[in-house]
């Protein structure tokens, strides 16, 4: 994930020696790994048990972090001082970091450093709660469900953080059926971790601009949530493409082919690989979708990431506003 604007006006030493790990992470032997929960592009999680803190349990994400001669990059210890800052406001639609410690051990032969970020542990994720429903989801949690999403991903933005890989997958569902959004964060120690796995990262919530390898910004994660936003009312990824291109095909087909004018310039694909979709009536692969509802998804998958909602004009859309949430 990306993050920025990360810097403090007292910038701290370009890095941390490897000696003195130590003195700025505590060691993982306070916890005791109890399994695997899995295993993805970003890294092992354990489900792991707090020794000093009554037996609480808690998620331990493993993390590999790149060093250079000197120690640890500036831009890792940025990171997690932000994620560190992040915690203090206690988001109820931001999984908490309860923790950043290392693991009592450096890789010589890789040059790095394992560290373990601890989170609260949430059952399950909105995959798997998609999954296990026995019917539609009631009109009232599909509300409640997409304004922790919007809720979460303005706190980020507002942040100056974008996610850039929101799916069901990095949302967590409580046991009170609150969501709560995980994985961001730390890109470059991430970026080590994914160059070692051949896990491929879902394309599904791809927003087109990210498909064409041009610049992005905060309207990634709205094109994203949009996605989810509709997978909420179905129960099925909206956009299942198999390709970079198959992506992109699927949401022209979609949204429609976008003219000339709207082509980004530098786009790596050509706009006449496409052939000239029209748009498609969204309600027809959403039927009984409340009309606000549908209002907001269309404005979230906008091809010109300039002309979509932004998170903040979604929550204060009608659908949220007119009524009261459960």
């Amino acid at each position: 994930m990306n993050m920025m604007g990360a810097g403090t006006s007292q910038s701290p030493p370009p890095m941390a020696s490897i000696t003195d790990v130590g003195a700025l992470f505590q060691n993982a032997k306070k916890y005791e790994e109890l399994n695997v929960i899995g295993t993805g592009a970003y890294g092992t999680v354990y489900k792991a048990r707090d020794l000093h803190n009554g037996g609480q349990i808690v998620a331990m994400k493993k993390v590999k972090v790149a060093l250079t001669e000197d120690g640890i990059p500036l831009s890792t210890l940025r990171e997690i001082a932000l994620l560190r800052q992040l915690e203090a406001y206690r988001h109820a639609n931001i999984v908490r970091l309860l923790d950043v410690c290392h693991g009592g051990q450096l890789m010589e032969r890789d040059q790095q450093l394992v560290l373990f970020l601890v989170f609260e542990h949430v059952d399950q994720d909105l995959e798997s709660y998609l999954k296990k429903a026995p019917g539609p989801l009631s009109e009232n949690r599909i509300r409640s469900m997409s304004y922790d999403i919007l809720s979460g991903i303005d706190f980020l933005h507002s942040h100056r953080i974008v996610h850039r890989d929101l799916k069901p997958h990095n949302l967590l569902v409580t046991s009170t059926g609150r969501v709560k959004l995980a994985d961001f964060g730390l890109a470059k120690t991430y970026d080590t971790e994914m160059k070692l796995t051949s896990v491929v990262v879902t394309l599904w919530y791809r927003p087109p601009e990210v498909l064409l390898g041009v610049s992005y910004n905060t309207a990634v994660d709205v094109w994203s949530a949009g996605c989810v936003l509709a997978q909420l009312h179905t129960r099925k990824p909206l956009l299942p493409g198999s390709s970079d291109s198959h992506q992109l095909s699927s949401i022209f087909r979609l949204i429609g082919r976008p003219s000339r004018e709207e082509w980004p310039e530098n786009a790596s694909v050509m706009l006449d690989s496409f052939p000239a979709y029209k748009p498609m009536d969204l309600q027809e692969i959403i039927p009984r979708i409340h009309p606000h509802a549908l209002e907001i998804i269309k404005g979230m998958l906008v091809f010109d990431p300039a002309k979509r909602l932004t998170a903040l004009d979604c929550l204060e859309h009608p659908y949220f506003t007119e009524e009261p949430l459960p």
